[in-house]
């Protein structure tokens, strides 16, 4: 790896620290909105870093924002450092080895996003002050991406408004540009009232939620034959009215997480799953109550930005891993079936090669159709502010997400090589924005070309609070 871009030293002199916050997250793996330690730590060493910082914005405790720099442009480095329930396990182990059975895993890489992304945010600060470039860097530490959907939240109280552009990443098998293409979503728990009664002495008098839950789930599978065939339904029961099965379930509450291709698509769907749930409290006469939980748009591409972000990734290569990573990527790869594996390689587009546990290579842009793709709530963020985000290979390939083998490797020396590579192309990709503007307004009127008379909706209602801790218990 060769440092030809004056930002990637930089990067070099800083990594030790961010390793370091990466493994501390690791270690202390916190869910949805209850991230104290983990926010505690990236707000520690934004202020050692020199940044001006901010905690709590957009009422959310967990979230935490630092600016450096003056004037000028705003690009904002968003980072993430929530995990997921029941994923506890032991680093570099390749068989599964819970820490504490039933803990929190990072499952889903959010200890690198995090210090990586705040890594090219720190080399961006020194950047500017060398240079004396007007503008300014933000970091953007952001809570609960695994369904509390904060971004969306911190959206709709105007914490992006006067960002120009937005830059993030993700850990992934392979490393390039991320192709653009994400579902968009909603969250909504649909609670029946009915009657309680003596399940054998008086059915009669009793008018059960269960059946009415029952009747909203065989009416939603139903509709999946006559919904766009990229959409998704997914639901869980978290109220089944009880244990006793001698009493009429007076209520239940089933949580249903609806998923379009595009934001006009998915409002469409949220409103036809809605009739069905009013349906089913129709046909058990009990009541029916929904409530939006979270909600995420899906990606809006920026053309512009895909395009700089691929020309830094050229420029660095590949990340560098050595024998030592492929060994331990071997032993990891070997816990998966070939379906992983493949799949791996479609979802990105690439071609399969049997002996390659960890990328090397940079995959083109658009790469993969689409088909396997999820929500984020960085998407949210697209719509209002032009995005660009990079997929950064730290993982063996075919390695699920939310799985015990990707917690297992968020240690290992190859999960640091590929955040710092990631860290060197978003700080690359910052650093080219501020020294030529026009860039900026390319990237601009490329992003209100694609939402040209597509208006945004905030999935996320404006009487919808984010489900904080306190709010929870309460």
């Amino acid at each position: 790896m060769q440092n030809t871009h004056s930002v990637w030293p930089i990067i070099d002199s800083k990594r030790e620290a961010f390793v370091e916050l990466s493994d501390r997250v690791w270690e202390t793996p916190e869910l949805n909105y209850r991230e104290e330690r983990s926010a505690a730590e990236h707000e520690r060493l934004l202020r050692e870093e020199g940044f001006r910082v901010q905690r709590g914005i957009a009422g959310l405790p967990t979230a935490v924002m630092g600016e450096a720099g003056e004037g000028g442009p705003v690009i904002a480095i968003l980072g993430e450092y929530d995990a997921l329930p029941g994923l506890s396990q032991e680093a570099g182990v390749a068989e599964e080895r819970p820490v504490v059975d039933g803990g929190n895993g990072h499952g889903c890489g959010h200890n690198l996003l995090g210090a990586g992304s705040m890594l090219a945010a720190a080399a961006l600060k020194d950047f500017l002050a060398e240079s004396g470039l007007p503008g300014r860097v933000r970091y953007y530490g952001c809570p609960a991406e695994e369904g509390g959907s904060s971004k969306g939240f911190m959206v709709r109280s105007g914490v992006f408004d006067d960002v120009d552009i937005a830059i993030s990443w993700h850990p992934a098998p392979f490393a390039g540009v991320n192709n653009p293409i994400s579902l968009a979503c909603n969250e909504i728990d649909f609670t029946f009232h009915g009657r309680a009664s003596h399940a054998a002495a008086t059915p009669h008098l009793g008018r059960s939620a269960l059946d009415a839950v029952e009747l909203m789930n065989i009416g939603v599978n139903y509709m999946r034959e006559h919904m766009p065939s990229s959409a998704r339904v997914h639901y869980a029961i978290i109220d089944g009215g009880g244990i006793a099965p001698n009493v009429v379930q007076a209520r239940a509450t089933v949580r249903h997480l609806v998923r379009a291709r595009t934001l006009p698509e998915l409002l469409e769907l949220v409103a036809r799953v809605k009739k069905i749930a009013e349906g089913a409290a129709l046909m058990t006469e009990t009541t029916v109550r929904a409530q939006i939980i979270s909600g995420d748009a899906n990606l809006v591409g920026n053309a512009p930005l895909e395009a700089l972000m691929h020309r830094q990734l050229e420029q660095l290569g590949p990340p560098q891993f050595d024998d030592a990573d492929r060994e331990i990527a071997a032993k990891f790869q070997a816990t998966l079936s070939r379906e992983d594996i493949r799949s791996s390689y479609a979802r990105f587009g690439v071609t399969p090669k049997g002996d390659s546990p960890l990328c090397d290579i940079i995959f083109p842009p658009e790469s993969g159709d689409g088909t396997f793709v999820g929500s984020t709530d960085v998407g949210t963020v697209s719509w209002v502010v032009p995005t660009v985000q990079m997929r950064g290979a730290t993982y063996a390939i075919g390695t699920p997400g939310h799985s015990w083998q990707l917690v297992a490797q968020g240690k290992l020396p190859a999960a640091h090589k590929g955040m710092e590579h990631a860290a060197k192309v978003m700080a690359a990709t910052g650093a080219e924005l501020f020294r030529d503007p026009s860039l900026i307004e390319a990237a601009k009127a490329d992003h209100r070309a694609r939402l040209e008379g597509t208006p945004f909706v905030n999935p996320i209602p404006d009487d919808v609070e984010p489900p904080l801790p306190d709010r929870a218990a309460a």
